[in-house]
């Protein structure tokens, strides 16, 4: 038996979502959220929040953490202003991402739009109770997992890869 929409033709077939893990990442001064999904794109979840302030350390403890979980590639948000501008912090994850693309070559970087994830991780987390001071990690990480999360989607929806590729460049 079919699937039927309310006007009664059958729906047209979902794009399949590449198979493989991914991480995801929100890049900020002092803090970066890495997350994680399952091998079948169903559930992001936090990883881990790595200190931002020392470039060259992040770098090399995001190649560790995706030597560990060996993605298929690694999602990064793209800051950019609610008109889609990008302006000084794009600029600064643009660059991130080159570093981050070069160390784990040849697993693919992307950067996706992250317009407001970290407030909608911040709201999140307030509902359910964690107080800002403590909370300030796992905001980090909240906010990787709606990266994570809306760059899944966007992959289901459209059945191509989400945002835009950053080459490393040698």
């Amino acid at each position: 038996m079919s699937v039927h929409d309310a006007a009664g033709g059958a729906e047209p077939p979902r794009p399949a979502l590449r198979r493989g893990r991914r991480l995801g990442v929100d890049v900020g001064d002092a803090r970066i959220g890495v997350a994680s999904c399952d091998p079948d794109g169903i559930l992001a979840t936090p990883v881990e929040t790595v200190p931002g302030r020392d470039v060259p350390a992040a770098l090399r403890r995001l190649a560790q953490i995706t030597a560990e979980y060996e993605p298929i590639e690694v999602v990064i948000g793209l800051p950019r202003s609610l008109n889609g501008t990008e302006g000084p912090a794009a600029a600064k994850v643009r660059a991130f991402a080159q570093g981050v693309a070069k160390i784990i070559s040849p697993v693919p970087v992307r950067l996706v739009d992250e317009r407001m994830t970290t407030v909608t991780a911040a709201q999140g987390l307030r509902a359910s109770g964690v107080r800002s001071k403590k909370g300030r990690s796992v905001v980090d990480q909240a906010a990787a997992v709606i990266i994570l999360q809306s760059a899944l989607e966007a992959e289901r929806l459209s059945g191509r890869a989400p945002g835009e590729s950053i080459q490393s460049s040698p």
